[in-house]
């Protein structure tokens, strides 16, 4: 196993370069933090230990046949991205784009902006059973560290896309999709009424400013979640997980 102590090592420099959006993009690699994710199947690329970090993670780490390296504390502290980490973190092939594995029903994520929303919506996903996730460009980057990090691990199982939202449509429309989309208009119906169809695209809008009007008006369907309260709205991600977990039903109950 390496041990890197100097801030100049090639291998380091390269880590680091991956907490910026271009460089993930360019080397088709990016970085989970935490022990949990020495405990999925995915193959890692490298995994990266603080100096001095516990037995029980160097014993979780020997199931995974990859590079292994150790930094002294000052170097991991400069890549880590939590106040309390656990002392590793696992450095990982990125799979984004592979429009051609998307298959039965779908979720589409029109410019969700926020990190945290996006790993949320990814982990309530893959718990209600879907696989595939598409975004419209100008989305926030799945691999950011606060997205892999509220995805709780099920960024490794999903089957993530960028598309620009001008082709959206007409890739759903291609691939025989039925399109509901969650909105405030006027023939919008509750969502427990909703029809499926055998493939179902199901799209969520940006936090501020919904989904795009282009896409509303090209859609099938469109569906809102009933305020019985006097809260304004719901999360982005907490009116995912309700739709998804209905649509699940509903499918179970066919």
């Amino acid at each position: 196993m390496d041990i890197i102590t100097s801030k100049d090592n090639e291998v380091y420099k390269n880590l680091k370069k991956l907490k910026t959006k271009k460089y993930r993009d360019s080397e088709g690699l990016f970085l989970a933090e935490g022990r949990k994710f020495l405990e999925f199947k995915e193959t890692p690329k490298i995994i990266i230990f603080k100096e001095g970090v516990g037995e029980e993670i160097l014993e979780m780490a020997k199931g995974h046949d990859c590079r292994k390296i150790i930094l002294t504390e000052k170097l991991f502290k400069e890549l880590t991205s939590q106040e309390n980490s656990q002392g590793v973190i696992i450095c990982y092939n990125s799979k984004i784009n592979e429009l051609d594995k998307i298959e039965d029903n779908i979720i589409v994520l029109n410019k969700v902006a926020d990190p945290g929303n996006l790993g949320t919506i990814i982990r309530v996903a893959d718990a209600a059973g879907f696989k595939d996730i598409l975004l419209t460009k100008g989305s926030v980057d799945c691999y950011n560290d606060k997205t892999v990090r509220s995805s709780m691990g099920s960024i490794l199982s999903m089957n993530i896309s960028y598309i620009p939202e001008s082709e959206v449509i007409e890739f759903l429309k291609e691939k025989g999709y039925k399109i509901i989309v969650t909105a405030l208009e006027k023939d919008s119906i509750p969502y427990t009424k909703m029809k499926l169809e055998e493939k179902n695209a199901f799209v969520f809008g940006n936090e501020g400013d919904g989904v795009s009007q282009d896409i509303i008006q090209s859609s099938d369907e469109k569906v809102i979640i009933p305020i019985y309260g006097s809260a304004e709205s719901l999360n982005v991600a907490m009116a995912t997980g309700i739709i998804l977990y209905d649509v699940r039903n509903k499918l179970e109950n066919r």
